[in-house]
């Protein structure tokens, strides 16, 4: 295979950086597009310390416009872009009676919103690899969660762009799937707990576990399994698997 250049959306978080750091075992180039801050320079130095290539982007992903520089930034530096993740995500819960306008906006602009205007950007870049897409979407994109509305919506979403996308960009050699984890132990799942535990993230976390068929032994996915996922459908053995939504959730969504 020859090196290739990864683009992950979201690549200073739990997912993106553990996606990341599987890719730079390849030694692909990494470009991290994310909030700027020190977790994004903390990510740049992570990757960095492999000796894998390594590019920064500061992206607002709520902009098309500021997704379309990053997809050509990524593309000037890498020499062409070979696959694109999309990992930002933010969770968002609570009685859809309660809802504000900007949170709506919000939640949907990240997860729905800026992946789409991404993967628009990246189709010129993507066809001449003949690349692929996968978009980190949910188990809440496969079925309802009660109280949990928005984020249902913009998971579900992100689930049928990416079959609409497969079947459209599928001619020009471009693939495109979706990877529906359950309850991952990330930084997302820590501020879930604590900001809708009621002050008690233990339990919180506890009755989210209380949902897995493996009973006293259930746990949650580790970011790393998430990344092996991902790095697998960008392969070329992979090469039959496009427009698919596929669960990594411990069987939670098997009964439904």
């Amino acid at each position: 295979m020859t090196r290739r250049t990864v683009m992950i959306a979201g690549g200073a978080g739990g997912m993106g950086l553990a996606t990341a750091l599987r890719f730079a075992a390849d030694d692909a180039r990494l470009v991290l597009a994310d909030l700027p801050g020190s977790r994004l320079q903390e990510a740049e130095a992570r990757i960095a310390a492999t000796g894998a290539d390594v590019l920064a982007l500061g992206l607002d992903i709520r902009s098309a416009a500021a997704c379309r520089e990053a997809v050509a930034a990524a593309a000037a530096w890498g020499g062409g872009l070979d696959v694109l993740v999309n990992a930002a995500g933010v969770w968002l819960e609570g009685p859809a009676g309660t809802v504000a306008e900007d949170d709506w906006d919000r939640v949907l602009d990240i997860n729905l919103k800026g992946a789409f205007f991404l993967i628009s950007a990246a189709i010129p870049h993507l066809a001449a690899a003949r690349g692929a897409v996968v978009n980190i979407a949910s188990d809440a994109g496969l079925v309802g969660n009660s109280g949990a509305a928005v984020y249902c919506a913009s998971k579900g979403g992100l689930v049928l762009l990416s079959k609409a996308l497969a079947l459209e960009l599928a001619p020009q050699g471009i693939r495109v799937n979706a990877v529906c984890p359950g309850d991952v132990a990330t930084p997302m799942i820590e501020h879930q707990a604590n900001a809708y535990g009621g002050g008690d993230p233990d339990a919180y976390k506890r009755r989210l576990l209380g949902h897995y068929p493996q009973g006293e032994s259930a746990r949650f996915i580790q970011a790393e399994e998430v990344a092996g996922f991902i790095h697998y459908l960008c392969q070329p053995g992979a090469a039959p698997i496009t427009g698919a939504a596929l669960p990594i959730d411990f069987g939670v969504t098997a009964g439904y």
